[in-house]
C-alpha cells in the first residue's frame, strides 16, 4: 500500500461489527417472582391471565400467546421464534399448579398451544368445572408407574360413573368420541 493513500484506507474497528443483542425475554431468571402459580382457587385463571400477558407485553413475547402466526420453518428468523416460544411455554408450565400441568402438556409443542388448553379448560362450562374430576389425576399416577390409560379408557370410566339422569350426556359423549376435556365439561 503507497504510505500516501493510506489515510483513504478504510479503518476498521470493533464497533463497526454488528452485535447481536439479547432479546429482554432471556433476562427473565425467576417468572414466578412475577406471574403467580394457576391453581384455580388462590389464584384465579382470569388473574393469571392478565399477569401473564403483562409479562409477555413487557417482555415482547406477546405475539407467543396471541395467535400470531410464526414464521415459516424456512425463514431465518424461525430458529429464533422456536427459541423464544420454547421460553415462553417454560414459563406457562412454571406457573401452573402440579394437578393442572399434566392436562396443558398434553396441549401441544408450542406456548400458543398450551394457552389455548388453559383457555378451553377454564372458559368451558363453568359450572362442569365447579365439580372436581380425579380420574385424571390417577391416570396420570398410573403413567408415572408405567400403566398408562388412555384417554379412551379414562372417558368410558368417566361415563359409566354417571348417575342413570345423564344417560342422555353419556350417549352423547360416546357418539361424538369426546376426549377428556370435551367429555368432562359435556
Amino acid at each position: 500500500m503507497d504510505p500516501e493513500n493510506k489515510k483513504d484506507a478504510p479503518e476498521s474497528s470493533i464497533s463497526d461489527k454488528p452485535t447481536k443483542t439479547l432479546h429482554p425475554a432471556y433476562s427473565v431468571t425467576n417468572v414466578q417472582s412475577k406471574i403467580c402459580t394457576l391453581d384455580g382457587v388462590k389464584v384465579t385463571y382470569t388473574s393469571w391471565v392478565k399477569l401473564f400477558r403483562l409479562h409477555a407485553v413487557a417482555y415482547q413475547v406477546f405475539d407467543q400467546i396471541d395467535g400470531t402466526e410464526p414464521p415459516p420453518k424456512t425463514a431465518a428468523e424461525y430458529q429464533s421464534w422456536k427459541e423464544l416460544d420454547a421460553l415462553v411455554l417454560q414459563w406457562i408450565y412454571s406457573t401452573m399448579s402440579d394437578d393442572l400441568l399434566p392436562r396443558v402438556l398434553e396441549s401441544g409443542p408450542t406456548a400458543r398451544h398450551a394457552w389455548v388448553k388453559l383457555e378451553k379448560i377454564y372458559l368451558s362450562n363453568k359450572k362442569a368445572r365447579a365439580g372436581r374430576w380425579k380420574p385424571r389425576k390417577l391416570a396420570n399416577q398410573l403413567e408415572d408407574v408405567d400403566h398408562p390409560v388412555t384417554e379412551e379408557r379414562l372417558v368410558l370410566q368417566l361415563v359409566r360413573g354417571l348417575p342413570g339422569e345423564y344417560d342422555t350426556t353419556a350417549s352423547l359423549i360416546n357418539a361424538n368420541n369426546a376426549d377428556w376435556d370435551l367429555a368432562r365439561n359435556m
